[in-house]
């Protein structure tokens, strides 16, 4: 895989998984954190750890 390259892969009833080397997020803060490798962004809303997974979907019986 490319540096440049990013594939987002929607894991069913679950996260997104971004497929990268290194991805910074920007925060609603403004402020940035920075994750090498693959990362998972929640897709339930009910991550305490925002916008990063936290396996909560599968407390809170999460379909998507």
């Amino acid at each position: 895989m490319e540096s440049s390259h990013v594939k987002i892969t929607i894991v069913p009833n679950g996260p997104a998984r971004v497929h990268c080397k290194k991805a910074e997020i920007t925060l609603p803060d403004g402020s940035t954190v920075t994750r090498e490798g693959d990362i998972y962004l929640c897709r339930c809303g009910a991550s305490r750890n925002k916008p990063l997974c936290d396996a909560s979907h599968k407390t809170v019986d999460f379909k998507g």
